[in-house]
């Protein structure tokens, strides 16, 4: 499994119009095959700041989703939110088993 997990950093004036691209696109994508978790939510602590979470089968899932029409037109329509930073990581996971 691949886990990305990260965040995107943007102007706060910007967040109606980031909740709506960040919608779009994971609406999209949780109809992709291979992806289980897609989303964004807002840090409470840290205004303009958006956690990223997503989980695919394999790095053949993940590569199909960057070629896809809809990530293109988020990737494109983003950069005009005043993003100001991203840290964006992806893992390797060999297990996964609940916690709680």
């Amino acid at each position: 499994m691949i886990v990305v997990s990260g965040t995107i950093d943007l102007d706060p004036a910007n967040a109606d119009a980031a909740v709506t691209a960040f919608t779009t696109v994971a609406e999209a994508t949780l109809a992709e095959e291979g992806c289980s978790t897609y989303g964004f939510w807002a840090d409470p602590a840290q205004p303009g700041r958006y956690r990223v979470f997503e989980e695919w089968a394999d790095q053949a899932a993940l590569d199909a989703h960057f070629a896809t029409p809809h990530l293109a037109a988020f990737l494109g329509g983003i950069g005009t939110l005043g993003v100001t930073g991203t840290d964006i990581s992806k893992y390797q996971v060999g297990d996964k088993s609940k916690l709680m």
